[in-house]
This record gives structure tokens, sequence and C-alpha cells, in this order.
């Protein structure tokens, strides 16, 4: 049995990962994250507190635990934060991914790194793998600066490209769409949404298999990894109203210009598929089928 280490495992994409080796034990798990583990369980798998941004450190994980194979879902995501941080993305975003690289080379371990459909610049999706990149916003540059870092590089390594991640997992440091939408419609507030955005929204346990396929296939190159389903913003947060039956006449559709974001988003995003299901055997969910989980996920833990 393979031994994989996640980094950023207080995540929700890394917490989704540990909940998945517990639940079918088809790897043996090292989990790894600034701070203390904050799953909450704690059998079963090993924690150990690892910064990616001191090389040092990442050594003496690595080095302690030898890895067959490292998923590095630790990342700067918030899209403005990064435009107005750019020095710290940067680290993050490239500098941290150089580390996971020359030691994933020095030791023969496989990289399973996640990028973003903000690679694109959304004028032409939905998106194949062999797509010429183009980003509109520094997160997007400095995302495609570590594919660039890991094309280059020897090392044995898979790139899975992932689209607006939702889920529900334990202590999570920050929202995503589908919980934001439901929590203010819950209230009865007025929620604004953009009508000139597309996508295709992830469930993360989706994308918590897609990673440990990648290890237990072997992967190599870019997979493009999303749920099935191609929806604007606006339908989306209309599809999480319907679905738990809130009123749907709170949600105001505006245009992305008048939002006045410091990052510019791509307009239509979006996956083709086929290759992540040809080659991994990748069968994501729908969006009907992810909210279902969603809500089994919320009437479990209360």
């Amino acid at each position: 049995m393979k031994t994989i280490l996640t980094t950023g495992s207080n995540g929700l994409l890394g917490q989704k990962i540990t909940e998945k080796v517990l639940l079918e034990g088809r790897v043996n798990l090292i989990a790894t994250s600034v701070g203390v583990n904050r799953y909450p369980v704690k059998e079963g798998y090993e924690y150990a507190e690892m910064d990616i941004l001191k090389p040092e450190q990442v050594k003496e994980v690595i080095e302690k635990y030898r890895p067959d194979a490292v998923i590095h879902t630790a990342a700067m995501t918030n899209v403005d934060t990064c435009e107005a941080n750019k020095e710290l993305c940067h680290r993050l975003n490239v500098d941290a991914v150089g580390t996971l690289l020359s030691m994933c080379e020095e030791k023969n371990i496989q990289l399973i790194h996640l990028s973003t459909d903000f690679v694109f610049d959304g004028l032409d999706g939905p998106y194949k793998e062999e797509d010429a990149v183009n980003p509109v916003s520094y997160y997007g540059k400095s995302k495609v600066l570590a594919e660039e870092l890991i094309k280059k590089s020897n090392a044995n390594c898979a790139i899975l490209r992932t689209i607006l991640v939702y889920g529900i997992s334990n202590d999570m440091s920050r929202s995503n769409i589908v919980l934001w939408a439901k929590g203010v419609l819950e209230k009865a507030s007025p929620i604004n949404v953009v009508n000139d955005q597309w996508r295709m929204p992830t469930l993360a346990e989706d994308l918590a298999e897609a990673c440990l396929l990648a290890v237990e296939k072997d992967a190599k190159g870019i997979y493009h990894i999303s749920g099935k389903d191609y929806m604007s913003i606006a339908d989306l947060v209309r599809k999480v109203a319907g679905y738990w039956k809130l009123d749907d006449s709170f949600i105001n559709e505006i245009s992305s210009a008048s939002l006045n974001q410091a990052a510019k988003r791509p307009v239509k995003t979006g996956f083709v598929l086929d290759k992540a299901i040809k080659d991994l055997g990748y069968n994501p969910h729908s969006f009907e089928e992810g909210l279902l989980i969603l809500e089994q996920q919320m009437d479990k833990a209360n």
C-alpha cells in the first residue's frame, strides 16, 4: 500500500482526503498542515505540523516519512488577496511548489499538484488540458508559474486543475459559494450574485477521489477535474435556493463589473472532462447529487 503525504490537511480538500482514507483504507496517510490538527478523528493516520514556507521543515518531514506521493493542496486561493499581496501569493503558490518539487525529484516521490481554471482567460470555455493558458489575475498567474516549474522538473508529477470547490468539513476556516448562499438566504437577506460568469462547481469529495486516483494510477501530466454541470453563478445560487426551498426573490443578479473587485475573473471557464474520465476512471457527481451529500453531512453533524 502506498504512503501519501498531504499538505494543507486542515483545509476542505485536505480533510476530505483524510476522511476518504480513513473510510476506504486505500493508502497510508501522513497529513500535514500549519498549526494543530483540526480533523476530529486523530487515529488511523499520522499528523505532522509542516509549514510549506519553511524549506527546512518540509525537508525534515519528507525525509522522516518517505512518502510515495505528495498531494499538494495548500495554497493561497483568495483571488483578491492574491492581487493585493502578490509577494506572499508568489511565496505560497510558486516558491513552495519549487521546494516540494526539489524534494520529490531528489527522493523519487510522485507529486500531485492542485491548480485552477483561473489559468485561463475565460473567453473560450469549457477548456481541454492542452488549451493555451492566459490568466487575468495574479492568482491565476501564480498557478501558471507553478505549472511551468512542474513542467520543467524531472519529478514524476500530475497537475489537477479544478473549479469552484464546495463542501463542508470540520472547523472550516473559510466558507465556499454553496454554504455562503445557503447561509445568507436562510436569514432572508438580500444576496448579490453575478450572472455573467459560468463555472462547473466541484464537490470536494469528487476532487479528493481524483487525487487518490491520480496516485493509484501513477498519473502524469495535466488533468481537468470538476463537476459535470455547467452553469452561471446566478444559476448555481438559484439551484441552492431551490434545493433547500429558500426564497429566491432575495437573489439580486448583477454584473461582474459592478462588484469593483481587486482582481479580474475569467468569464466562462468549465472543463472538458474526457481525459480524467478515460485515464483515471473519474466519475463526478451532478450538482444536485452534491447538494444531497452536503445535506446528509449537515444532518449527521447536527
